[in-house]
């Protein structure tokens, strides 16, 4: 089976995922704090716990040069991403913030799981947390109208961070992890796809639908973050040295997923128009079911995977 062809599987899978959340806040099962709620779970749980979970490796000399690698190639995928996107939308944070940042974990992480496996969750760690700290450095900053700002304290407490640096110190330093720890994290591990689709599913649910699609600018959005960008990641990813196909392909799709759901929060949060940040969300989440395959086949041709 190609590529693609699983890619497009998993995001089906993934759209009627979102379908029954969107299915259970109309019925009044789940509310918005509700949602909220899992969100939270997601946040401070689920992801550090996936991020922990992929370390659980030896460190050989091959994971190590990965990881570094993987770091690296994150970093500039994400400048470039961020760079485009202000020259894009220079007046228009909420649709620089969408367009420049992916929902690389909740979407990311579990398209990663169901093309590549569970390993390679560990070649996308670093760019999760590389994007959760570019969202707080310039992303905020940003949707306020103000200059950059390094806030160390709000760095290290950020659970993402924090599952970062649990994984290195046990990756590294080869700690010894109970079996009954390892059956927690892969249970935990295992509730990410799902949960993260109800979230988008009450998203979804909340958007004036018909508003969405007659909006042209959400256009212009969608056109960076799901076609010029990734073809710009799928360019610089093409550099790398001959047998990284699989690192390649998952910071691919990483780079490649919709725009994250914290858009809508950092929105709430700092003054922007949360309505419009939640229609980014939704209109290319429901875009990417068509879009990702495109880039996976496109890659997956180009690349000769």
């Amino acid at each position: 089976m190609s590529m693609a062809l699983i890619v497009v599987q998993q995001t089906v899978v993934m759209f009627l995922l979102m379908a029954a959340g969107y299915l259970l806040f109309k019925g009044g099962k789940i509310t918005v704090e509700g949602s909220k709620c899992i969100a939270s779970a997601l946040l401070y749980l689920v992801i550090p716990c996936v991020i922990v979970n992929t370390f659980l490796v030896e460190a050989t000399p091959e994971k190590i040069r990965a990881l570094l690698l993987s770091a690296g190639v994150s970093a500039l995928i994400l400048i470039l991403a961020a760079v485009i996107s202000r020259v894009a939308f220079p007046k228009a944070p909420v649709d620089d913030f969408a367009a420049a940042f992916s929902n690389a974990g909740f979407i990311g992480i579990p398209l990663v799981q169901s093309v590549l496996g569970s390993e390679a969750v560990f070649y996308i760690s670093a760019f999760i947390v590389l994007i959760n700290l570019f969202q707080w450095v310039y992303g905020a900053p940003m949707m306020r109208g103000e200059k950059l700002e390094f806030n160390l304290r709000k760095l290290l407490v950020n659970p993402i961070v924090i599952g970062m640096v649990i994984g290195l110190a046990v990756f590294f330093l080869s700690i010894p992890v109970p079996s009954v720890v390892c059956t927690f994290l892969d249970d935990v591990q295992a509730l990410n796809a799902p949960l993260a689709m109800l979230v988008l599913g009450v998203y979804l649910a909340q958007t004036d639908l018909l508003s969405m699609f007659r909006t042209a600018r959400l256009y212009k959005m969608a056109l960076f973050r799901l076609i010029l960008i990734p073809a710009l990641t799928m360019a610089v990813l093409f550099v790398l040295p001959a047998g990284w196909n699989e690192l390649r392909m998952a910071l691919l799709i990483a780079a490649s997923a919709p725009t994250g759901a914290n858009v809508a929060v950092y929105a709430q949060v700092n003054g922007g128009d949360y309505s419009y940040a939640v229609k980014c969300v939704t209109l290319t989440t429901l875009l990417s079911v068509v879009t990702l395959p495109l880039v996976v086949g496109a890659a997956s041709a180009w690349w000769g995977i």
